[in-house]
């Protein structure tokens, strides 16, 4: 009996060549990360839902809960078999981001860690939105944070973007930009504009490059804002600059807050750090708000120039409050690469791929299979040397031999020497074909391992 089996949308599954590109990112950002200091920790998947709601904005309706299909015999719980059932509180949901879950880490850890702490994060995570370009219902977060205890210094708030345009320059994704602005900015701009939704605000403003203007024109009007109070918030929201000049600009517009005030020299002391450490790479954005309602400071997004209709592939901010014992506060600054996010654009255009789609270098040819055993030895000093290689699936005439490893880009076959003659190899390439001995043969270096490459329009 045949089962039709049809994909979950949201849940990406890479092909061979798609994951080769994955890792090989993956490793970049590990070894970055590590680079600047951030070491690594893994968080469990499921939150207690009281933990998770209230931290996501939007993200509220889209968490995953989880359950057992059944309870316990004896009455207990089909979420939790050591609760009572019908407890609310013990309810548990999929983290639909690495910040809340880590805000946790650290209240149970806060003893046995070292602050201020830099960490890095590369998990999956899970939100039930509604699938389409760049959305995913399950997806790969890959984030860095410094966490301190009490209070944690500005500059860090300038150190973030550095780090992920550190990792970028070492990918081939193309010209991108980062975005940066500080929650203080609208927040206190609002305010003086008489405006007491202030995270309503955030929110509406946020949606500014999906619904366009007259869409959000139209909700802040349905929120109750004046046409003169909607003017300035899109007046606002339309200042950008690569220096500090967007502060003039901002109290050009004639509006005055306390909060505003703060918001713009925090701002202007990150352009600034950032502009003596690599000028151009940041650019103050004044429209970003980011919709999560954790962030206190400094925000971030990141676009790639050109296909800013889809979105950022990177982003975060700074946090003064999300993690409290009741004595000690940790405020923290974060950024997150969208993995899963950045490569579909990357993948589905075709402007990123890998050298082969797999790590395998040298095929081991048979001639007869009586010559497996001392295939097996050569494979396995090629292998002790840090040579990948695999041997053929079986005898053959050597010409289907190169065919298999052609089809996969494997670059070279080894041919085992008869009646004491030397082996050799063949760049199936070039043609070319040398004698080689197992002990001492080293491809290239560009062949020893897949590498990222970026296929130009």
């Amino acid at each position: 009996m045949s089962v039709k089996i049809a994909p979950l949308s949201g849940f990406p599954e890479w092909l061979p060549a798609e994951r080769v590109v994955e890792q090989l990112f993956l490793d970049v950002i590990r070894e970055t990360f590590e680079l600047h200091g951030f070491v690594s920790v893994e968080t469990r998947a499921v939150e207690p839902v009281s933990r998770l709601v209230g931290k996501g904005g939007d993200a509220d309706k889209e968490i995953y809960g989880v359950h057992r299909l059944a309870g316990d015999a004896d009455g207990g719980s089909a979420t939790d078999p050591d609760a009572e059932a019908g407890d609310p509180d013990k309810a548990l949901g999929l983290h639909f981001d690495l910040t809340v879950p880590f805000s946790r880490y650290v209240l149970e850890n806060a003893g046995k860690l070292t602050f201020p702490f830099r960490r890095y994060q590369i998990q999956k995570v899970w939100r039930g939105e509604r699938p389409q370009e760049g959305r995913f219902r399950e997806f790969t977060q890959c984030d860095i944070d410094i966490v301190d205890a009490g209070s944690l210094a500005a500059h860090y708030e300038a150190e973030m973007p550095l780090v992920i345009a550190d990792v970028f320059s070492k990918l081939p994704i193309g010209e991108y930009r980062i975005q940066v602005n500080n929650r203080k900015i609208p927040e206190g701009f609002y305010l003086g504009l008489g405006l007491t939704d202030v995270v309503g605000t955030l929110r509406i403003v946020d949606k500014l490059d999906k619904i366009g203007p007259e869409g959000v024109t139209e909700l802040l009007a349905e929120a109750g804002a004046t046409d003169e109070q909607i003017g300035q918030c899109l007046a606002l929201a339309e200042i950008s600059s690569t220096d500090t000049s967007f502060a003039d600009r901002v109290r050009a517009l004639g509006v005055s807050h306390p909060t505003l005030d703060e918001g713009l020299a925090e701002l202007t002391a990150v352009m600034e750090a950032a502009m003596a450490q690599r000028p151009g790479v940041l650019v103050a954005d004044l429209r970003v708000a980011r919709g999560l309602d954790y962030y206190t400071g400094t925000v971030y997004e990141t676009q790639l120039v050109g296909q800013e209709s889809y979105g950022s592939i990177c982003s975060g901010g700074r946090y003064d409050a999300l993690a409290s014992d009741g004595r000690t506060t940790y405020p923290g600054v974060g950024i997150s690469i969208g993995l899963s996010r950045l490569l579909a654009r990357l993948v589905s255009t075709g402007v990123v791929r890998a050298s082969r789609p797999t790590p395998t270098c040298v095929v081991v040819a048979l001639g007869v299979e009586e010559d497996r055993s001392r295939a097996m030895a050569v494979a396995a000093e090629l292998r002790g040397r840090g040579i990948a290689t695999e041997i053929a699936p079986s005898a053959a005439k050597f010409g289907k031999q190169i065919k298999f490893a052609d089809r996969r880009s494997i670059p070279f076959v080894w041919f085992l020497g008869a009646d004491g003659a030397s082996d050799s190899v063949k760049d199936i390439r070039s043609g070319e074909q040398v004698d080689a001995e197992s002990a001492t043969w080293t491809p290239p270096a560009e062949d020893l391992r897949p590498s990222l490459e970026r296929v130009e329009a």
